[in-house]
């Protein structure tokens, strides 16, 4: 037995480390957490921005719309009827009216170019590329154009149906709202150059998205939504870029305007939607998802018709009677 015993090892000696709790300084620990939530914040921030759709681009801050929004200036035109207007740029807007000729005036409202298009009937609608080139639909010859130069070529010709609105997109693409030569249906086609690239005329229930007669204008919004006002169901039909039905605008529900009659579209850098509502001689502004915000009713607006707005969201409302107004509506 002692031997047994003599053979297990000598007993190990373990000598273990004395704990002393270090004192706790709060301000420090305050600053790291603020270091991390600052840290947090960012990352949430830029993830954000990430996610923004192409081809729109953050604006640098929200604006603010104006109680009052204000006319900056007023240009003479000499059209009797105007219908159309777009910003080539800050200082030169083109517009059409009732004749067959498509001038672009300056802000000063100085005629610096015109552009003789169909004799037998003014364009229908007009846009400018992302190129900054005009273009314009004939109702008449069942063409879309583009004015480079001052040549006119022809960019797209439709067969059994007759263009009413165009817009240039954020991409390059050509957006058309069309009437079928029977009046009974509408459509939006986009196209690249001449090439049909995709058509919009049903919701997924297969009922029509569009109503025929009447004008019709289009226009895309910076979330590239797809966005047409008029119609015989006067209403504004927005649609997301994959052609699927977002919702309907047929005016603000508890107005005491008559009956909402739109023409003209445009959207800002916000997301905003705005179109021109003839019988009340008023703009209505939405937001991207078609709530109303406020109507700009105060400018001496009569009876407008087309719309645009520049780069610095400068609003341009082309009036029936031939006036066009730059207006104010942000802060």
């Amino acid at each position: 037995m002692n031997a047994e015993f003599k053979r297990l090892p000598p007993k190990l000696k373990v000598s273990l480390s004395n704990f002393r709790p270090q004192e706790i300084h709060t301000d420090q620990l305050i600053e790291h957490f603020n270091s991390l939530s600052a840290l947090s914040f960012t990352a949430k921030k830029q993830q954000n921005c990430s996610m923004l759709p192409q081809g729109a681009e953050s604006s640098p801050q929200d604006q603010s719309l104006m109680d009052i929004p204000q006319v900056i200036t007023a240009i003479e035109t000499g059209y009797r009827c105007l219908t159309g207007v777009t910003c080539l740029n800050e200082t030169e807007i083109w517009m059409c009216g009732d004749d067959d000729m498509m001038k672009l005036f300056n802000i000063q409202g100085e005629r610096v170019k015109s552009i003789q298009t169909n004799p037998e009937i003014s364009p229908e609608d007009i846009a400018v590329t992302r190129s900054g080139d005009l273009i314009y639909a004939d109702f008449i010859d069942r063409t879309v154009n583009i004015v480079k130069n001052t040549q006119i070529q022809t960019v797209i010709r439709l067969h059994g149906w007759e263009p009413r609105g165009v817009c240039s997109t954020s991409s390059g693409d050509l957006l058309v709202v069309m009437d079928s030569d029977d009046y009974k249906q509408a459509k939006v086609a986009c196209y690249s150059g001449s090439t049909e690239k995709q058509s919009i005329q049903y919701d997924d229930k297969r009922q029509p998205l569009y109503s025929s007669g009447d004008y019709k204008y289009i226009n895309e919004n910076r979330n590239l939504d797809i966005c047409v006002s008029g119609g015989d169901a006067r209403a504004v039909v927005v649609v997301n870029q994959a052609g699927k039905f977002r919702f309907t605008y047929t005016g603000h529900p508890s107005t005491t305007k008559g009956d909402f009659l739109p023409h003209g579209i445009t959207t800002d850098s916000q997301g905003r939607i705005l179109t021109a509502d003839h019988n009340n001689s008023c703009i209505h502004i939405l937001d991207q998802d078609g709530q109303f915000l406020r109507y700009i009713d105060n400018c001496n607006i009569k009876r407008p018709w087309g719309l645009c707005v520049d780069t610095r969201d400068n609003l341009f409302v082309a009036e029936f009677t031939g006036k066009v107004k730059k207006i104010q509506y942000y802060v």
